[in-house]
């Protein structure tokens, strides 16, 4: 199987497009949000990256690693939540089953991800939570992934990829959406 690879602009943007008209809804939103709230972050134009694998020169030229997102749920399919954690770590579900006292957790479908965060399955962000008015996902991150300067991340679309001060994340973009965060150990 030929490994997925992903063409990125080798020059770095700072903020939003000038022009965004031809964006996705979502995607301007997403830039309208950030800049709204005073946050500065450096922006990778590129063609579709629907994995980590895929983001490997996105994270060369944006100096991070992009983190990965997992939008995950209960058997019931009543209580949501967004894991972010490092590219490059696995993930097992009894792992975090356990710490969150969930018996048994799966990956949430696509109409969720789309009602909830207002993203689409391969552009899963933690950015997707400025449109969770409902309050339903809670966010969990990584441990390993706290201690890290910068967040890579998509703007709710996987055609672009963000670099953002974690501390901004935490401080200023999370307490705008009404989200919390809860500290788990993978």
């Amino acid at each position: 199987m030929e490994e997925e690879r992903i063409f990125v602009d080798p020059v770095l943007y700072e903020g939003s497009p000038a022009d965004a008209a031809d964006r996705p809804e979502n995607e301007r939103a997403c830039y309208a949000f950030l800049d709204g709230l005073g946050i500065s972050y450096l922006r990778a134009e590129h063609a579709p990256a629907m994995t980590i694998a895929a983001c490997e020169e996105v994270d060369r030229v944006l100096g991070t690693k992009m983190c990965k997102n997992l939008f995950l749920t209960n058997r019931q399919q009543t209580d949501f939540y967004l894991l972010l954690m490092p590219g490059e770590k696995p993930f097992k579900t009894k792992d975090l089953s356990g710490q969150l006292g969930v018996a048994r957790l799966s990956f949430a479908s696509g109409e969720h991800m789309q009602r909830f965060l207002d993203i689409t399955p391969g552009s899963v962000s933690v950015l997707g939570l400025a449109n969770d008015k409902e309050k339903r996902v809670r966010l969990l991150i990584d441990a390993d992934l706290m201690r890290d300067e910068y967040l890579g991340c998509h703007p709710c679309r996987n055609t672009a990829s963000l670099k953002i001060a974690m501390r901004d994340v935490l401080e200023k973009f999370l307490p705008a959406t009404g989200h919390d965060y809860t500290v788990v150990t993978l």
